[in-house]
C-alpha cells in the first residue's frame, strides 16, 4: 500500500499576516505560488490546515520566507490522547460536587 504525501501544518493567521505585510493581494500571491486564491483562503481562515511540503515550498518563497524560519508553521500541539490531567481524573469524569452537609 502506498504512504500518503506527508503534509506541513500550517499558520493560517501568520501566512495572512505575511502576505498583507508584502502588500500582496490573495490572488496575487495564490499565482505567484501555483496555487488557487480560494485554496489559500482555505489555508488562511484553517479550513485547511496543512500542506504538501512542495507547495508550502512555493508560498514560503512569496512571502520572503526563509527555509529554516518556522513563522507560517502551526503552533507545535499536543495529540489529544496525550493530555494530562493533574488532578488524576480521567478526560470526561465530572467534578465532584461539595457536600451541602
Amino acid at each position: 500500500m502506498e504512504r500518503p504525501q506527508p503534509t506541513i501544518p500550517v499558520d493560517g493567521a501568520e501566512i495572512r499576516t505575511r502576505r498583507k505585510e508584502l502588500g500582496l493581494s490573495r490572488d496575487e500571491c495564490a499565482e505567484a505560488a501555483g496555487i488557487s486564491g480560494p485554496y489559500l483562503s482555505q489555508l488562511e481562515t484553517g479550513a485547511r490546515r496543512a500542506m504538501r511540503p512542495p507547495t508550502y515550498k512555493r508560498l514560503r518563497t512569496v512571502l520572503q520566507i526563509q527555509q529554516d524560519d518556522r513563522q507560517l508553521l502551526a503552533p507545535h500541539e499536543e495529540p489529544e490522547h496525550r493530555k494530562d490531567t493533574t488532578d488524576g481524573r480521567h478526560e470526561g469524569a465530572g467534578r465532584p460536587h461539595p457536600d451541602p452537609g
